[in-house]
């Protein structure tokens, strides 16, 4: 258990490889382990046929999941003015709900992206990093992170595909 007063740290996961949102699940799931309360909000994301989100009703009431993503496959050519709302409507969200929930550790899953594709203005996401409870912990994921969330960032982690076979299946309980 965290010592009373030891500040939360963000964590901020980027890059062109895969599992940034899988190191933010390998967090979460320790805290569910040790009984602490996450709240995970998802950006630009809508599927819920993935693991993270078919598991919540078993890792209640310590690991909660919510997504802000219209239906289909949102890309970087194809953004709408409902995508924006969207993105919005998570952060707001997130306000709302690091101040009912509490949580020990709070995933903003993609919102790295959402301010690339300026879903989300880099000012609001910072003045609400600033808001939260000193004890809260978060991570910002997402490919092309800002120099802003850099420098704002605890610990930083740059994923980097090395090396992947093309034409690689998406397996089940390992990709999603």
């Amino acid at each position: 258990m965290q010592k009373k007063g030891v500040r939360g740290q963000i964590y901020l996961y980027t890059g062109t490889g895969g599992g940034k949102t899988t190191n933010a699940l390998g967090l979460a799931l320790r805290c569910v382990g040790h009984g602490l309360k996450v709240v995970i909000i998802q950006f630009m994301k809508w599927w819920k046929n993935t693991g993270e989100y078919k598991i919540k009703d078993k890792l209640a009431p310590y690991y909660e999941i919510y997504q802000f993503g219209r239906k289909g496959w949102i890309g970087l050519d194809n953004l709408t003015e409902e995508d924006k709302r969207l993105a919005k409507k998570g952060l707001e969200f997130a306000r709302k709900i690091v101040k009912e929930k509490k949580p020990h550790l709070l995933v903003l899953d993609e919102i790295n992206l959402a301010v690339y594709c300026k879903l989300l203005d880099v000012k609001e996401v910072l003045k609400f990093l600033d808001e939260l409870p000193k004890e809260t912990h978060v991570v910002l994921t997402g490919r092309f992170a800002c120099r802003e969330l850099i420098e704002r960032a605890d610990i930083v982690n740059e994923i980097v595909e090395i090396k992947a076979p093309e034409k690689f299946p998406t397996v089940k309980g390992i990709q999603y």
